[in-house]
């Protein structure tokens, strides 16, 4: 996976912080269950749980980086999906603004491509996983999904 050329801007204290932007995919299957990947354990918050996506790249819109992510990750293609939600988070090394989206058609089948666990689970699970800080705000939206 190529990496995105960082930005850099100041957190609170004056010191310089890379700040990334993320593209991040809800994707909800017919049975209304999500899909969520276990980050692997050499990543940043290793052996915990996330949406699937990742970095968009400098001159790449958020739709694109959606489609390109979730193809390499989880090896679906997006058809639709539509804004859900924007969460920023700052760790002490980074800054990251998780751009969400519900992905609402997609074709292929599910499968972590890159080596990671990957599952599909009830909504209401969710509570039932421990997810990255930055993930915590996406975890309320997507909760609010429930019927």
């Amino acid at each position: 996976m190529n990496l995105a050329p960082v930005v850099l801007a100041k957190n609170t204290n004056s010191v310089v912080v890379a700040f990334i932007k993320v593209a991040v995919g809800v994707v909800i299957n017919p049975a209304g269950n999500v899909l969520i990947a276990k980050r692997l354990s050499h990543q940043h918050c290793g052996g915990m749980w996330e949406f699937p996506g990742g970095k968009i790249e400098a001159n790449e819109s958020t739709e694109a980086a959606l489609a390109r992510e979730l193809l390499e990750e989880v090896d679906i293609t997006v058809q639709q999906a539509k804004p859900l939600c924007q969460v920023e988070h700052e760790y002490p090394e980074k800054r990251v603004l998780l751009d969400v989206w519900q992905v609402t058609q997609y074709t292929g089948i599910a499968q972590g491509s890159e080596g990671q666990e990957i599952r599909w689970i009830d909504l209401s699970e969710l509570p039932n996983y421990q997810f990255p800080p930055a993930n915590t705000g996406i975890v309320e939206v997507v909760g609010q999904l429930l019927p």
